[in-house]
C-alpha cells in the first residue's frame, strides 16, 4: 500500500515543488509516509497521534533507526498531516529527536593524496578532487558543467547548490589543470564534465562515486570514516588551518550560518594547538590574573 491515493500524493508533492524543496527532500518525505501507511494497511486519513507516536517508537525500538533517520521520519509526517491533509493536532506534540552533534573525521593533507591517487577511474577521481580542491558537496561536483569554469577570474560557478542557491568558489591551479586533462581525456558530447547515461540532463550518480571512495579507502588502509563529505571537511579545516577567516570559509562552503563553519574551530590542530593551557601559567606572572 503506497501513500492514500495518487490526489494526495500528488498534493503532497506539489506542495513541496511549489515551496522550492529539493528533488531530494521530496524522496524522502513521501517514501517516509509511504512507509507509515504499509505499516498500518491504512490511510493517513484513518490514523491519528497515536498512531504516529507509536510507529515513531517503533523505529526507534524495533528498526533500531538512528536519532537522524528518524528525524527525517518526523518531517516527513509532520508535513504530511500539517500541511497536505490540515490536521497539525496530530503532529504538534510529537518531539523532534535530539541527534548527538559529532566532530567529523578530518584527514592530513598526506592522507587526501594518497586517497584521491588511489581512485582507480579517472572519472571518479576528477570528481572526489573537485570535491576536495573547491569544498564542494558530491551532488554539486557531480554536475559541474564547462560554463561554471572561469580561468580568467579563477573561480568556479556552483550552480543551484543546497537551498538552491548559487555561489562563487575559487578554482586551484591544480584543479583547472585537471579539469582540463578530464575534457581532453574524456571529450564528454555536452557542457556537463560528468554526464550520466541516462540522456541529457542526467549525471554519474553519487553512489557510484561512493563505492569508489571506499574502494579507495580500503586500499589506503584508512583507519578513519571516510565518506564523500569528508573531503569537504577536510578542505574546510585545511582552509582554517592555513589562515583563511570564518567568513571567507563561510561563504566559500555556502553555509547560511556563521555558526555551522564554526564548528571547524573544533576540529582544527592548529587552532587547539595554538591555545595554551592556563596550568602553563600558574605561578607566573600572566597567571597572576587567575588570582
Amino acid at each position: 500500500m503506497t501513500l492514500v491515493n495518487e490526489s494526495t500524493r500528488d498534493r503532497m508533492v506539489a506542495q513541496m515543488e511549489l515551496r522550492n524543496l529539493s528533488a531530494a527532500t521530496i524522496e524522502h518525505y513521501v517514501r517516509c509516509c509511504d512507509r507509515f501507511v504499509e505499516h498500518y494497511m491504512r490511510q493517513p486519513e484513518q490514523l491519528g497521534e497515536t498512531e504516529v507516536r507509536c510507529y515513531l517508537l517503533y523505529l526507534l525500538r524495533v528498526r533500531q533507526l538512528t536519532p537522524s533517520a528518524l528525524k527525517l521520519h518526523v518531517a516527513g509526517l509532520r508535513y504530511l498531516y500539517s500541511v497536505v491533509l490540515g490536521r497539525p493536532e496530530v503532529v504538534e506534540h510529537v518531539p523532534w529527536p535530539k541527534v548527538p552533534r559529532s566532530l567529523p573525521e578530518i584527514l592530513s593533507g598526506t592522507e587526501v593524496e594518497e586517497l584521491l591517487a588511489a581512485v582507480t577511474s579517472f572519472v571518479h577521481r576528477t570528481i572526489l578532487t573537485s570535491a576536495y580542491g573547491a569544498g564542494l558537496r558530491l551532488g554539486e561536483a557531480c554536475r559541474l558543467a564547462y560554463p561554471d569554469i572561469d580561468s580568467k577570474r579563477m573561480v568556479l560557478r556552483v550552480r543551484q547548490g543546497k537551498g538552491k542557491k548559487d555561489r562563487y568558489v575559487m578554482l586551484s591551479e591544480r584543479l583547472l589543470l585537471l579539469l582540463r586533462q578530464y575534457w581532453l581525456t574524456a571529450k564528454p558530447p555536452g557542457k556537463d564534465f560528468f554526464p550520466g547515461t541516462g540522456g541529457e540532463g542526467t549525471f554519474v550518480s553519487p553512489d557510484t562515486v561512493r563505492g569508489a571512495l571506499h574502494r579507495a579507502v580500503e586500499a589506503c588502509g584508512l583507519t578513519k570514516r571516510v565518506v564523500p563529505h569528508s573531503l569537504r571537511h577536510s578542505f574546510a579545516t585545511h582552509l582554517l588551518e592555513t589562515g583563511t577567516d570564518l567568513r571567507t570559509i563561510q561563504v566559500v562552503l555556502g553555509h547560511s550560518s556563521i555558526r555551522t563553519t564554526a564548528r571547524y574551530t573544533h576540529v582544527s590542530k592548529g587552532h587547539v594547538a595554538r591555545v595554551e593551557s592556563p596550568l602553563d601559567k600558574l605561578g607566573t606572572e600572566e597567571g597572576k590574573v587567575l588570582g
